[in-house]
């Protein structure tokens, strides 16, 4: 499985992966490092993403990308919402390596007004609701011109979420795909299959 390294200079990108930092919706890192990664079939897509943005003083800011399966029971254990999240036993196209969580930066380093944050699981997030500010719906329809323009697919319910057209036929993958895995070490792994540091553990 070809799984290609996300970040500069080969890719003119702002990583920030959120889930290797407390700042996401678990309030706890869920990677153990902050790796940004796609299948070289998705980062050939992300690349004319980047070439339609830069012209317009624009950056992509990436703040996820392949997602371990792992990772997805994690997500899914906290908070089961499939509005927002994918059941980890069809797999979501993060965890094949084909789905990318982005968002824009101007060229002074600030980013785009969105309406919401990143991963708000509220209908606020939903692509063309009229109930947020006009500038944040041009920027979001800005995002996906460039997006769609560029080959990638997007999830309705969130502004921040592309993946490509056919992503059920690449495999699932485990951490293991990597040569450098990203989920925590085994002593939290350990953790986190026992439930003892997931919130709300239904499954």
């Amino acid at each position: 499985m070809s799984l290609v390294e996300i970040s500069p200079p080969d890719f003119h990108v702002i990583p920030e992966i959120v889930y290797a930092t407390p700042t996401n919706f678990t309030s706890q890192p869920v990677y153990g490092r902050p790796g940004c990664y796609l299948h070289s079939d998705a980062a050939a897509l992300l690349q004319r993403a980047i070439a339609l943005a830069h012209p317009l003083g624009l950056t992509l800011k990436i703040l996820d990308a392949f997602r371990p399966a792992e990772a997805q029971w994690v997500l899914w254990n906290h908070t089961p919402d499939p509005d927002f999240l994918a059941d980890p036993r069809r797999g979501s196209p993060h965890s094949r390596g084909v789905a990318v969580d982005v968002t824009l930066v101007n060229d002074d380093g600030t980013n785009l007004d969105m309406g919401t944050p990143f991963d708000a699981f509220t209908p606020l997030s939903h692509h063309g609701n009229t109930e947020i500010p006009i500038l944040a719906q041009r920027n979001r329809l800005l995002l996906l011109g460039l997006m769609t323009a560029a080959g990638w697919d997007f999830y309705r319910n969130e502004w921040w979420h592309y993946q490509m057209f056919d992503a059920r036929r690449y495999p699932v993958l485990s951490d293991t795909a990597l040569c450098r895995g990203m989920m925590p070490s085994q002593a939290i792994s350990d953790r986190i299959e026992s439930g003892t540091i997931v919130v709300h553990n239904e499954r």
